[in-house]
């Protein structure tokens, strides 16, 4: 996400990428300190600090705790599906608390109704694991796939699908959103919604409301913030219903923030398809020219490997020459270990060379890191062991690799850093 450019003071070996990405950020609108006006001050919280106090002592925890704040708004802190270590994910309510933390981006998931409206999902076929549908009859009635509860004779898991598309837009608006997941040994739809990772709440789900792809575009305007849609891909055949095609799907997005009179250097279209970003670039340039292509291709070719190129196809200076000007790849692939340090991967030196600007995603995904992350730390599970890493993480990916931005599901985290560091 071409937000702004990364404060000059990059380690030396970074400087002729900075200036390339400081060369792409200047088609961004100078945006002061985002939003602060219409929200208030922005406040971040006990949980940064708690990270600095577990960091492993060295110069940069001594650095990153002499930073108190005033805190202000920042892009390179990029909300994640709102703030969803607390709130449900999608949800007016956590996009708000997203901003009250101080990011500057806010991120909305679209998806499409079975009545061709764009709504706020992670994923088209999540209603199961993120909303009370299974509890609501008459529209559980509607899901593609219906519950079918654990049997722990045959080791049976519990299941449903129910999709985005299965609703027209007033029946998914009136669901009520829940933390996103499920518990696979459910033998009744209770136990099959009462999924709630232990390193999560349920505090906040009294009261959240889902949203409308239209009514994210006017509650981030309201707010003075960025834009970062990401077109999920369909889980559903296309053209839907025999008429609605992708390129309609993708036109449909644009369509609603040239409607709502968004200046398209607010609005970073993402997606993990590389066809529709090509599409945008073609159909609808001046919001192209921002548009990241998300890199989800470790799960779709095997042997994957982010320190071998020939693993990667395209290539990035193939993507380059395409037209992609951001690539958005998980955590794991911007990095590796050598000599007990977190260090830049080949994949992100790569990028670098081909003139590409980089995003993580996504920071406090995980939960605890004490057992090594998960998915989104795997590529250096060897040097971590405690929740104050991922900070020693974003230095690396801040300073050393030159990202312009970072998703995290608890956005008060970048924004503590991006303040410390005096990123934009």
């Amino acid at each position: 996400m071409m937000f702004h450019a990364l404060r000059p003071a990059l380690r030396p070996s970074l400087r002729p990428f900075a200036t390339i990405l400081f060369a792409l950020a200047l088609a961004a609108p100078a945006a002061a300190e985002t939003g602060a006006s219409e929200i208030g001050s922005i406040e971040i919280g006990p949980r940064p600090f708690y990270l600095v106090d577990q960091m492993k002592d060295g110069a940069l925890k001594e650095q990153l705790a002499q930073c108190k704040g005033p805190f202000t708004a920042k892009n390179f802190s990029i909300s994640h599906r709102g703030a969803p270590l607390q709130f449900p994910e999608h949800t007016r309510e956590g996009y708000i608390a997203a901003a009250r933390m101080g990011a500057g981006v806010i991120e909305c998931d679209v998806a499409f109704t079975k009545d061709r409206e764009l709504v706020c999902r992670h994923a088209q076929c999540d209603l199961h694991t993120t909303t009370d549908i299974l509890a609501r009859p008459e529209l559980a009635a509607k899901c593609s796939e219906g519950f079918q509860p654990a049997d722990p004779i045959t080791g049976r898991k519990a299941s449903a699908k129910c999709c985005t598309s299965d609703l027209t837009l007033a029946e998914f608006k009136s669901l009520r959103p829940k933390m996103d997941g499920f518990n696979p040994r459910g033998v009744t739809v209770g136990e099959y919604m009462d999924g709630t990772p232990s390193w999560r709440t349920d505090l906040y789900v009294n009261r959240a409301t889902l949203v409308s792809h239209k009514e994210y575009i006017e509650l981030v305007k309201s707010l003075g913030l960025k834009f970062t849609p990401e077109l999920k891909t369909p889980e559903v055949a296309m053209p839907f219903e025999g008429s609605y095609t992708q390129e309609h799907y993708a036109q449909q997005m644009i369509d609603e923030y040239k409607a709502a009179g968004i200046d398209p250097r607010d609005v970073y279209a993402q997606s993990f398809r590389l066809d529709d970003v090509l599409y945008w670039l073609k159909a609808e340039p001046a919001f192209g020219a921002q548009a990241v292509y998300l890199d989800g291709r470790d799960e779709e070719s095997k042997g994957f490997d982010n320190m071998k190129p020939e693993t990667w196809q395209p290539s990035m200076q193939e993507l380059a020459d395409k037209g992609v000007k951001i690539l958005a790849p998980p955590l794991w692939m911007l990095v590796t270990h050598k000599d007990g340090r977190i260090v830049p991967s080949l994949y992100a030196e790569e990028a670098k060379k081909a003139g590409l600007g980089l995003i993580g995603w996504s920071l406090e995904r995980s939960g605890p890191l004490n057992t090594g992350g998960g998915y989104y730390y795997q590529s250096v599970k060897p040097v971590i062991d405690r929740d104050g890493d991922m900070l020693a993480l974003l230095d690396v990916l801040a300073r050393d690799i030159g990202v312009i931005g970072v998703f995290s599901d608890w956005p008060a985290t970048t924004t503590f850093y991006a303040n410390c560091l005096k990123l934009n």
